[in-house]
């Protein structure tokens, strides 16, 4: 069995913003949890799925992006869950929040694939880059430092990306194209 959650991916130049924001986080506040992941919006929570049935989530991926427009996605300033995690704030739309259901529903009814948590509170989407490691006395430092930061990013998610653990980190695994 290994983990694997899923996720929207974006570009480049969002990564490496959001990376240097992690770092300064890990090198400031010895917050380096977020750093063990790329940049990503989770829309599927982390689950177990063998190893040996890979082929049969891949192509149930494929076949579900295939049939997803691609989302218009908006990142505007920070926000936090106080009291350990600070993160970049998507603005939620409602392509986003239809995306999000439907993969829910999909992998619940196609795959068996379910998350207890996610389906009793509202989805949040959001691109972490302090994590649940910092202490609640560098969220109190860090939060006024960010709470007024002021950052604007657009771009188009055209793909579900597949992250596997490799017992220390997340990494990208397969990419799934929207139609």
């Amino acid at each position: 069995m290994s983990r694997f959650f899923i996720a929207l991916i974006p570009p480049p130049h969002i990564q490496d913003y959001t990376n240097e924001i992690k770092q300064y986080f890990a090198d400031q506040y010895a917050s380096c949890g977020a750093q063990k992941s790329p940049p990503h919006i989770t829309l599927q929570p982390p689950f177990e799925w063998a190893d040996t049935n890979l082929s049969v989530l891949e192509a149930s991926l494929k076949e579900f992006a295939r049939g997803q427009k691609s989302v218009p996605m908006t990142l505007s300033g920070f926000d936090a869950f106080p009291p350990r995690v600070i993160y970049i704030n998507v603005v939620i739309s409602q392509p986003l929040l239809t995306l999000q259901a439907n993969l829910m529903a999909y992998l619940a009814s196609s795959l068996g694939i379910v998350d207890q948590v996610s389906q009793s509170r509202p989805f949040a989407p959001h691109l972490t880059v302090a994590f649940r490691d910092l202490t609640r006395q560098n969220f109190r430092a860090a939060w006024p430092e960010f709470q007024q930061r002021q950052l604007h990013f657009e771009f188009t998610a055209d793909n579900l990306t597949l992250l596997l653990h490799d017992g220390k980190r997340w990494n990208i695994k397969s990419e799934f194209a929207f139609d």
